[in-house]
């Protein structure tokens, strides 16, 4: 008899699982609480969908920080070229940027998913929306539906139940509970990829809010993120705040966070020293600071958001190459663009399986993992996807022992 699998979560990581178990010859069901699948995807899809990285594979993988070595075999089974390889497959192309990072050609992701969905369509794979994930009873998935409480059983489970960032997306992380009390336990969900809080002045606020800070770098301890970003009412948003979120909300746990700014990151002190040692004659002190040091007027002010800035060149020059800036706080999981923790690895095998529930498997952004923006979100969530379903197929069809 043909075996059966629920997937259960349509986010890039199920979408992997069900097309893998469906190559597999599996019977395969994918349940999603929202009326459409993907949506996280699409939204990530408006501003170009960054599908992977085209950095060397020592660097791409240290992205993954503390669980590197965690997803280093998954990334090897299905890495950066595996994913243009099969976006290309799908009949969409990818390019490189001028970052390194990867784009298909139509830099949207709307056609890259309608193709996606036709193809799992095609290898038999049912859609169910509206089935919210209660948990699990007596090795059966659980849902409340609007035809009310429902249960699936299967021969296995693939859970690609995403974090907790973006609530209103469909991934809330409302599963740790019910994992919990089946014995599958997380630890706690936090914002990745976030913004930094800072408590502006009501008139930088009101004057600067929307205003770009370009081309500085961040640091934070051993950490450093070189880019732009934007200031918000609440505080900093932006690539390079992304890249340093993490580290700044781990320092924040400890003892609090003050972050150094790098106006001018490709001048160095001395040289900046020397441009505003030339008399500022009846210039003011923003139109100088504008042509020797050629800063925005976002940067200016922020130069004298806290403090006065020092008359003294050199202590000046000091100031621009390491602004001090104290940071109250990260931003929430409701603006994060993804989460850290979920379900602890201790509690997997090697294939992803649940040691306490044969036959469950788990993957993707729900588990306890991050990493920057770039790429490398999306590549792991394919390649864990990818992963819990080879797995689980095996599992099926009896070829992957129990674990003990």
């Amino acid at each position: 008899m043909t075996k059966t699998a629920a997937v259960i979560g349509a986010g890039p990581a199920g979408l992997s699982a069900a097309e893998v178990l469906a190559e597999a010859g599996l019977d395969v069901t994918l349940y999603e609480r929202m009326a459409s699948p993907a949506r996280k995807l699409l939204m990530a899809g408006r501003g170009g969908l960054n599908l992977t990285h085209s950095e060397n594979w020592s660097s791409f993988v240290a992205r993954f920080g503390a669980r590197s070595e965690r997803l280093k075999p998954f990334l090897e089974a299905f890495g950066p070229q595996n994913v243009r390889d099969w976006s290309a497959e799908l009949g969409e192309e990818t390019f490189v940027g001028s970052s390194g990072r990867v784009f298909p050609k139509s830099f949207k992701a709307s056609p890259l998913l309608r193709a996606w969905l036709r193809r799992l369509d095609s290898a038999g794979v049912k859609f169910l929306s509206r089935h919210d994930f209660r948990g699990f009873g007596g090795r059966a998935a659980l849902f409340e539906t609007p035809e009310g409480p429902k249960r699936v059983e299967a021969d296995v489970f693939v859970l690609a139940l995403g974090g907790a960032s973006w609530p209103r997306l469909g991934a809330d992380g409302s599963w740790v509970a019910p994992l919990a009390a089946a014995g599958l336990s997380s630890s706690p969900l936090r914002p990745a990829n976030c913004g930094l809080l800072v408590a502006w002045s009501p008139y930088f606020r009101e004057k600067f809010e929307g205003q770009p800070l370009k081309n500085i770098t961040l640091r934070f301890g051993d950490f450093s993120a070189r880019g732009e970003c934007v200031v918000t009412r609440r505080g900093l948003e932006g690539g390079a705040v992304y890249a340093l979120s993490g580290a700044v909300r781990e320092g924040l746990r400890a003892k609090g966070a003050e972050i150094l700014i790098d106006l001018r990151p490709d001048m160095t002190e001395t040289e900046l020293a020397r441009k505003l040692a030339r008399p500022r004659e009846k210039q003011s002190f923003s139109n100088f600071l504008r042509k020797t040091a050629h800063l925005g007027p976002a940067a200016i002010a922020l130069l004298r958001e806290f403090e006065p800035p020092p008359d003294e060149t050199s202590l000046l020059a000091a100031r621009i190459k390491a602004l001090p800036l104290r940071v109250a706080g990260v931003s929430g999981l409701e603006r994060a663009i993804s989460t850290a923790g979920g379900v602890m690895w201790e509690a997997l095998d090697e294939k992803l399986m649940a040691k306490n529930i044969p036959g469950l498997f788990v993957a993707g952004e729900m588990l306890d993992w991050e990493a920057p923006t770039g790429g490398y979100l999306l590549t792991a969530c394919f390649a864990l996807g990818r992963a819990a379903g080879a797995a689980a197929a095996d599992f099926a069809k009896g070829d992957q022992p129990v674990s003990s």
